[in-house]
């Protein structure tokens, strides 16, 4: 290995120190001030310092002089794979990415009453737990609605005070037809 070489390595093994540092800092400070359970919390976690290392390895391996070209056709070839693989598993990819998402910007917590507005159906409830893959949303009858974190981000949702209650809509009815002779 050339000296310049080494010498960029630890360069960016300390790069990777202090943004380490950095990044949990700021994590930390995130994931407090989310009224999250601690298991959530650690898998938000673990997904942005894994993201880290894999940016810094890849990092690395252009410095030891890895041939782009050879490591873009594995990385590639790897990936479709993977996307072959989980095609079937889409919805889980799009529910994880929604929770992370949801974990930085949505907001409403636990707790909350919340008004979820669908053209077919309007669900009212509390929010009981905010996972990975859902919404837990506690309805006034008792029922328990498993609300996947995709379609939460694709609904309007409206927080309302505790004591609100969905209005009574009358059925609608069809106007009476003079008979005609």
């Amino acid at each position: 290995m050339q000296e310049k070489q080494i010498l960029i390595l630890l360069l960016l093994i300390g790069l990777f120190a202090v943004t380490k540092a950095g990044i949990r800092m700021f994590v930390k400070k995130v994931v407090e001030s989310k009224e999250a359970p601690p298991k959530r919390k650690a898998i938000i976690k673990r997904f942005i310092g894994t993201a880290h290392l894999l940016l810094f390895l890849f990092a690395g391996l252009m410095v030891l002089g890895i041939d782009y070209s050879n490591l873009m056709v594995f990385l590639s070839s790897t990936f479709a794979i993977l996307g072959v693989a989980l095609v079937a598993q889409w919805s889980i990819l799009s529910n994880i990415t929604a929770g992370i998402l949801i974990f930085f910007n949505f907001p409403y917590r636990v707790g909350d009453r919340i008004l979820i507005i669908n053209k077919d159906f309007e669900m009212l409830g509390n929010i009981e737990e905010i996972s990975t893959f859902h919404v837990l949303i506690r309805k006034d009858d008792g029922l328990l609605i498993t609300y996947p974190n995709s379609l939460i981000l694709q609904t309007p949702v409206i927080k309302v005070p505790n004591d609100y209650t969905v209005p009574k809509q009358e059925p609608v009815t069809k106007p009476e037809q003079p008979e005609s002779d």
